[in-house]
């Protein structure tokens, strides 16, 4: 599509963070995962299902970032993808099951930096800076099937269900890190940790539309400027900017694809483990060791290996990313009208239910994501 998305991340910023934000609220004040606290109040008919096809959409997502990170080290050493994904995934394992949460959260933190090169490898592309505008300002929208699909896949993924699970057990991992490890420790909050959570998760939305901007840009300026729209795989793409960027911008690339992935394997996998954890009334968390919480740590391997055997069943992983964006579409409109149900019920929210303007984003986000679903489904009834 060109630079014909660029506006979509202008847009998602605010509902984006508003979304985020109420995540987090929701597990300050009740002290659970949002899984946790949907079990509580919800029938098991409506939150399982849920529940089981956000891990098994995590578990596709995550192998194919193990996919990605292992063409992005094959595109800066001759080492072959098929032989590097089992000990990637072994890693990423090892990390979660004997690492500390802080430990883990430290890691996450450093490898951020790793995204600054979509930015670095975008501006090594000298993009045409007038259409770059154009895309950013001047939003694109066709009702067809072919751009639908792009469409819901963007949304989908910038809001997945998988984020708003993990920024809820976050919170709670962050109050068990500190000692908080009794529910009646951990419950309710004040005006100054919301107005951190608030502060935290607007920087962290602000960061990742920047890096998303660029990454759209970066292959915009490069892949689409020469008619190479049809890309298999991370390799062919990180390969294919070496003629028109050059060296720096194909080793940016494939060092952000590294990264990315590593930061992302683990959110994956851990958010839809701690979400089967709290719907079943497992023991679960990061901080515990793999005998206290043997179910949590084995939804982490087995999401895993799923996603390890992705990469050796013959699924095109690109193609496989762009599907679980758009199944992830399809999964965030029901679950946000539950998370914005739970977060605006006095009975569990107390007096931190929702104000006015994060009623507004809420309720306008979980429009938008029906209205691009229904219009998809429709598209894709007529062709």
């Amino acid at each position: 599509m060109g630079f014909a998305t660029l506006w979509t991340v202008l847009i998602t910023v605010p509902l984006m963070a508003a979304i985020q934000f109420i995540s987090a609220k929701v597990g300050l004040v009740t002290g659970k995962g949002l899984a946790g606290v949907l079990r509580q109040h919800y029938s098991p008919v409506v939150v399982l299902p849920a529940v089981l096809g956000l891990a098994i959409v995590n578990a596709i997502n995550a192998g194919v970032d193990i996919g990605a990170i292992a063409a992005g080290i094959n595109v800066l050493a001759p080492i072959p993808i098929q032989a590097m994904i089992v000990p990637i995934a072994l890693l990423i394992v090892a990390l979660q099951v004997w690492g500390s949460y802080r430990f883990i959260a430290s890691t996450f933190k450093w490898l951020t930096l790793a995204l600054f090169s979509y930015i670095g490898a975008a501006f090594l592309a000298h993009p045409h800076w007038p259409d770059v505008l154009r895309g950013t300002l001047v939003p694109t929208v066709r009702l067809d099937s072919r751009f639908l699909p792009v469409l819901m896949a963007l949304f989908g993924t910038t809001m997945s269900p998988y984020m708003w699970f993990w920024q809820a057990n976050q919170e709670v991992e962050e109050r068990i890190a500190i000692g908080h490890k009794r529910l009646w420790q951990r419950r309710g909050t004040t005006d100054k940790e919301l107005t951190y959570a608030a502060a935290d998760v607007n920087i962290g939305m602000i960061f990742s539309n920047v890096v998303a901007y660029f990454i759209i840009l970066a292959t915009a300026a490069t892949l689409f400027k020469v008619g190479k729209t049809d890309i298999k795989s991370a390799a062919a793409a990180a390969e294919a900017l070496r003629p028109f960027a050059g060296d720096a911008a194909r080793l940016l690339f494939a060092a952000g694809l590294v990264g990315a992935g590593f930061l992302a394997v683990p959110v994956l996998t851990g958010s839809g483990a701690y979400a089967v954890a709290e719907a079943f009334k497992w023991k679960h968390g990061l901080d515990k060791q793999p005998h206290h919480a043997r179910e949590f740590y084995a939804v982490i391997g087995a999401s895993t290996f799923i996603g390890m055997f992705v990469n050796y069943i013959g699924v095109n992983p690109l193609d496989a990313l762009f599907w679980t964006g758009v199944i992830n579409g399809f999964l965030t409109p029901p679950l946000l009208v539950l998370l914005m149900l739970v977060s605006n019920n006095r009975r569990i929210m107390g007096e931190r239910v929702n104000g006015p303007w994060l009623n507004v984003l809420g309720w306008v986000t979980a429009g938008i994501m029906f209205t691009i679903a229904a219009g998809l489904v429709l598209t894709w009834g007529r062709s």
